[in-house]
């Protein structure tokens, strides 16, 4: 595989856990009653479609094409979190718990992306600036649930 097309690949992943991410949001300041909460999960759902942009203007920048919706296993989740906040006598609480699963699975997948020192500086420096802002709203969110709980 050509340089350019590992990198994009490696930027494809990241996209498509955006677009899962973004779409989560929006369930879950669907889902939940707190105009606190609606509005927090709505500015989350927006920073990942702005990582998304992000994420689409590098890999075109690459001469690749970037994929276009979230994965199976993005949707998956989703509904799990709808059916697990019909069936949760605490749904606000049972949503943070789910949102901050997702998070940290992302961190993780920033994380081993970054790892690799294999990127261009400026992308590395985006995926940096992006790792870091998933990782402070994991830690709003478990603000959040702590005052949720």
């Amino acid at each position: 595989m050509k340089y350019t097309e590992e990198i994009s690949s490696k930027l494809n992943e990241l996209l498509v856990k955006n677009y899962d991410a973004e779409k989560g949001y929006l369930n879950a300041a669907e889902n939940v009653e707190s105009p606190t909460l609606k509005i927090f999960f709505k500015r989350r759902a927006s920073e990942r479609s702005e990582f998304a942009k992000n994420l689409r203007t590098e890999i075109l920048r690459y001469g690749q094409i970037p994929e276009d919706s979230g994965s199976f296993k993005g949707a998956m989740h989703r509904n799990w979190m709808s059916l697990k906040s019909l069936f949760s006598s605490n749904d606000e609480e049972a949503i943070l718990q789910e949102a901050i699963r997702g998070e940290e699975a992302s961190l993780e997948e920033y994380n081993e992306i970054l790892k690799e020192k294999t990127l261009p500086p400026t992308i590395d420096s985006m995926l940096l600036k992006q790792r870091n802002e998933i990782q402070a709203a994991i830690n709003l969110e478990k603000v959040h649930e702590e005052l949720v709980s």
